[in-house]
């Protein structure tokens, strides 16, 4: 911070000299930004504001309206205040009229009493301000070289915050215009501290465009805008007025978010990515409850007393896209799912953490206040997307997890929902949303197509047949399968194969033999039955494979 009169009137310099504050002593805290010896009463045409003038009195006007008019031209440019030493002009004390119009001024008035070298207090005092504004230009050039990397990076928002409290040493935080928490850092405070009540605090803070601070509250802040369009604040909690440089790393930083957020030439990116971390921190264990579900209503989603419920919605035929075109499609499904859940007025955290588990689709947390059912919620949700379905591009599977009660259990309900979308590609009956029970055993197949038991039981079931089909290129596998789809109905298996009654006989004997197995056993039919779903399910692949 700079040096102010206190701070001068501090030096040992000036305590030896006796220093007497006359007038001003409400203004001792201002700034000095140059000390200034002066002998002539004309020294206010050569000044800028806030200096310290020093001076022995020997060339000022002999005559109480010349020392007024003295007096008003220092208040005038806005001097820090007057330092007069006694003795050679003025005696023992300063003239009444003189000290009473400083006082009328409020300009901080010094006496000296005893004499003493002007050159001792301008030698410290220069020499401090020459190494401020040193580590002045110092600092901005560290802030200038991290946010350009910062903006080369496309660093997030919370990557930028975190910078601004490592260099402020203060909390920070971006919000957009519904005052809503995009990205905090807490610095010195708790998160709790530092959020309750922030909608309500936030919105009784106004400052003008730009930057400003406000002394009451305490922030200063500044808007994030590109290309003029503004959509949202950076704020900085302050202890006092801070100073210049504070002022440049706030505005350097809320640059770099605009900078990045225009780069992404999505407007609400901000937001659905402060969405996505919350989800993703509860996905993987990443973060304490407490501070997401803090992060989660500085975002206007309460989580804490509500029954929540974890959703994935997909494409139901998903389209293979690279590079800009995926994205745009990403976008498109987000668009819809955002639009669907204003349209329903869920209480909803919405982001594209599926992407992260390996899905392509959109992840919602469902807060359900207790009036309405999960089902209700969810029925509403598949109508409002089926509206939507020009803007999502195609028709969507809603896929759900079951409801909790709690934050800490949310991600069993996410990761349930995001297990029910993988199994519903392997669903033939279409449904409005699809639960855990709705996934049947083609489904169960599919969330198990990875295991090496499955894999090891299929090919124990089935591989001497498909072993003996590339042999003699044959199919009949095939042919098994048709027969226990159809119910062991050997006149409809005939047919759906083209083959004539006993043709059929014969091969289905011939299984028998290369299996090993009696198919009038229920038991080994449904073995069997088992181990051709999951093999299809293990062939088809994931949901890029259909389609």
């Amino acid at each position: 911070m700079p040096m102010t009169v206190r701070d001068v009137l501090e030096l040992p310099a000036l305590q030896q000299a006796g220093p007497r504050v006359l007038a001003g002593r409400d203004r001792l805290d201002a700034p000095v930004r140059w000390v200034h010896v002066a002998e002539i009463p004309e020294v206010a045409d050569l000044l800028r504001g806030g200096e310290l003038v020093l001076t022995t009195g020997i060339g000022l006007p002999p005559d109480d309206d010349g020392l007024r008019r003295w007096i008003d031209g220092l208040a005038a440019v806005g001097v820090a205040g007057v330092v007069v030493e006694l003795g050679r002009r003025f005696g023992g004390t300063l003239p009444a009229g003189l000290v009473e119009h400083a006082r009328s001024r409020n300009l901080p008035l010094i006496a000296l009493r005893r004499e003493m070298r002007f050159v001792a207090v301008t030698e410290v005092v220069h020499s401090v301000i020459v190494e401020e504004q040193t580590a002045d230009l110092l600092a901005k050039d560290e802030i200038h070289r991290i946010f350009t990397e910062l903006s080369v990076e496309g660093a997030e928002p919370r990557q930028v915050l975190r910078e601004v409290t490592r260099l402020s040493r203060r909390p920070a935080v971006l919000e957009n215009l519904a005052h809503q928490v995009l990205a905090y850092e807490t610095g010195p405070l708790t998160a709790e501290e530092l959020l309750d009540r922030w909608e309500t605090r936030s919105r009784a803070v106004e400052v003008p465009s730009g930057t400003g601070y406000e002394p009451r509250s305490g922030w200063l802040v500044t808007s994030v805008e590109a290309r003029g369009n503004r959509w949202g604040r950076l704020v900085l909690l302050c202890d006092q007025e801070p100073p210049a440089r504070t002022r440049v790393l706030l505005e350097r930083a809320a640059s770099t978010i605009a900078l990045n957020q225009l780069v992404a030439r999505d407007s609400s990116s901000v937001e659905r990515q402060a969405r996505s971390s919350l989800l993703l921190s509860l996905v993987n264990h990443s973060a304490p409850t407490r501070d997401v579900a803090l992060r989660a209503r500085g975002l206007g989603v309460v989580l804490e007393q509500r029954l929540l419920l974890g959703v994935v919605v997909r494409r139901r035929r998903p389209v293979q896209a690279t590079g800009g075109e995926a994205n745009a499609r990403r976008r498109e499904l987000l668009d819809a799912v955002e639009t669907a859940v204003r349209e329903c007025g869920l209480a909803a955290l919405v982001g594209d953490v599926d992407e992260a588990a390996g899905g392509t689709g959109v992840t919602l947390l469902v807060a359900l206040d207790g009036t309405g059912s999960d089902e209700t919620a969810l029925g509403s949700l598949s109508a409002a997307l089926t509206r939507a379905g020009h803007r999502a591009g195609s028709d969507v599977v809603v896929a759900a997890g079951s409801v909790v009660r709690t934050l800490d259990l949310a991600r069993r309900s996410l990761v349930e929902a995001a297990q029910v979308a993988d199994a519903t590609v392997h669903t033939a009956e279409p449904r409005p949303f699809y639960r855990l029970h709705d996934v049947r055993l083609r489904g169960l197949l599919y969330l198990l197509r990875d295991d090496v038991r499955l894999q090891t039981f299929v090919e124990r079931e089935l591989g001497p047949l498909l072993s003996y089909d590339q042999r003699h290129g044959t199919n009949h596998v095939a042919l098994l399968e048709t027969y226990l789809v159809e119910g062991r109905n050997k006149r409809r298996a005939a047919d759906a194969m083209s083959l004539s009654r006993s043709a059929l006989y014969q091969r289905l004997e011939l299984i028998e033999r290369v299996l090993g197995v009696d198919l009038d056993s229920s038991e080994r039919r449904l073995s069997l039955h088992v181990a051709l779903t999951a093999r299809d399910v293990m062939r088809a692949g994931g949901p890029e494979a259909t389609g």
